[in-house]
């Protein structure tokens, strides 16, 4: 007995409740993807049948063409508006600096159903080409190039943001040295610049294109067929969740295709930052008002036009629908935001303090695991979730009569959000953490400090801060998420983005204002302290 004790890893010889506890949520953040897995034991042989005599093909297709697409549009926006506010100098360069991020606030089917309330046949611009062009005959633009425009939009300040801070961060030195070899601007932006920056466009490709596999919302706007779309038609329309789980594990490998790309491409590169801020240069000519017409242009369509469409709908006579429903979705969309953000921080606050205390290599795979939900878009969490609920219902009922527990109610539309967004509140708060010195905490004990008043005094002023910005990163997110929300959401618990979808459905653009403005409006706040965040001086 005693050897068999010796050969237990060091971790599991005594109970640690902090290290088990962090166990049991890398386990249920990975348990909906092998709820997911066990989904093809099931025969679904008839419904694949006829998804493929209908539609499989469309949507590997669509999905292929979407990735290829968003990837070239988020890469040539995001690089170049990053390198022009990095290196060069352009009248408004300071306002474009920051407003360039303000698209994140913005959500991709508010952009969706804007543009073609403004582009379709019946929108201002066709209906103003038809009157000045008499041959103009217009048409439908639910197409895919304006599917793959809009997300472009709302997806290149993932890559803008991480490219950004990379070139600033590489110091005027270099830049120096790269053009004492000879090199012009554009040879050492292509030979030196970009090559040290493809760590960070590539962490900022694998957002965008996570983002872009999870969207539900736009693609439904535009009737474009995806793997997310045919998940919520399984679910609603054919009735069918296991036909739904193996929809959603084949957008899972989707995912992880993403990933292991984003692995392959930023491979073992890392770059670091140079002692002084890159020189900015001023091109000769009509260059830098060219510049400036270009981020103008990518701002105005991505950000202004946008919001000013909704502010122009809620004057006009979306004030009409501020009524106690209106409020009602407010109240539900904060009170789900508040509670899962409250649940998230907490459980982010665990994974730091172990990650702190504890020094262990299946620890630390626990914890990666446990915060990479993130990767996981809400309709597979949803469906995962899902299953796993109605399976435990079972066992409950089956041997201890209890009925239905878990399903139906809110806790499964919590544990969707909590693990979807757990590494959202993990980032803030391992920075926090990381503020934390252990020279201060020895201070503190050799004070005299109890260790509940080494915690008051010395961790909660240093964590707050990071504390602070978790809490309102996870309620917007949880505020925008769309997916998750519609396939978990509780009888009568409709909320914005709920709202949002209802609306759109209908085609009723005008009464999805309101709703789109207060989502457009919370998400600014995070947008400026991301701004904060990224700032290098």
């Amino acid at each position: 007995m005693a050897s068999l004790a010796l050969s237990r890893p060091r971790l599991l010889r005594r109970p640690d409740v902090p290290v088990l506890a962090v166990l049991a949520l890398a386990v249920m953040v990975l348990m909906p993807i092998l709820v997911l897995a066990l989904s093809w034991l099931g025969d679904e042989s008839a419904v694949w049948r006829h998804l493929a005599d209908t539609v499989l093909a469309d949507l590997v297709f669509n999905t292929i063409l979407l990735v290829v697409g968003v990837t070239v549009g988020v890469l040539v926006l995001g690089i170049s508006l990053a390198w022009m506010v990095s290196a060069l100098d352009f009248p408004g360069r300071g306002f474009f600096d920051w407003a360039l991020f303000l698209p994140l606030a913005v959500p991709a089917y508010v952009i969706a159903f804007v543009s073609l309330d403004l582009l379709d046949y019946a929108g201002p611009v066709q209906r103003t080409l038809r009157d000045l062009i008499p041959a103009f005959a217009g048409g439908s633009v639910r197409r895919p190039w304006l599917v793959i425009v809009t997300l472009s939009l709302v997806f290149y300040p993932y890559v803008y943001m991480l490219a950004r801070t990379a070139f600033m961060a590489q110091g005027r030195a270099l830049m120096e040295q790269a053009r004492i070899l000879g090199l012009g601007p554009y040879a050492a932006f292509w030979r030196v610049a970009l090559p040290m920056a493809r760590p960070a466009i590539a962490a900022g490709l694998a957002l965008a294109l996570m983002e872009t596999l999870a969207d539900f919302g736009a693609v439904a706007v535009f009737n474009y067929d995806t793997f997310t779309t045919a998940i919520y038609k399984s679910w609603y329309g054919l009735f069918n969740r296991n036909a739904a789980a193996q929809l959603a594990s084949l957008l899972l490998v989707f995912v992880l295709l993403v990933l292991a790309l984003e692995r392959f491409g930023r491979g073992r590169a890392r770059f670091e930052q140079g002692g002084r801020q890159v020189h900015r240069v001023r091109p000769r000519g009509i260059a830098p008002w060219l510049l400036t017409l270009f981020a103008g242009t990518v701002f105005f369509l991505a950000f202004a036009l946008p919001v000013g469409r909704l502010i122009y709908w809620v004057a006009d006579s979306a004030w009409r629908d501020l009524d106690a429903r209106y409020v009602g979705l407010i109240w539900r969309t904060l009170l789900l935001g508040l509670g899962a953000a409250f649940v998230t921080v907490m459980l982010a606050l665990l994974l730091g303090y172990v990650r702190r205390t504890r020094r262990h290599r299946l620890l630390h795979i626990a914890i990666r695991g446990a915060t990479s939900g993130y990767a996981l878009p809400g309709s597979v969490l949803a469906v995962g979730i899902v299953l796993s609920f109605a399976a435990i219902d079972r066992l409950l009922t089956q041997y201890f009569g209890t009925g239905q527990v878990l399903m139906g109610g809110l806790l499964a539309l919590q544990m969707a959000y909590v693990v979807r967004f757990l590494a959202v509140a993990f980032g803030p708060v391992e920075t926090a953490f990381e503020r934390v010195r252990p020279k201060l905490i020895d201070a503190a004990r050799t004070l005299g400090a109890s260790p509940a008043e080494t915690v008051r005094r010395v961790y909660l002023p240093l964590l707050t801060p990071g504390v602070l910005t978790a809490l309102l990163l996870v309620l917007i997110d949880v505020m925008k998420e769309m997916p998750a929300t519609l396939l978990l959401r509780p009888f009568g618990w409709d909320t914005l983005s709920v709202r949002i979808y209802e609306m759109t459905a209908e085609g009723e653009w005008a009464r999805a204002a309101l709703p789109s403005l207060s989502l457009v409006l919370a998400g600014l706040l995070p947008v400026y302290l991301l701004m904060r965040r990224t700032r290098v001086y």
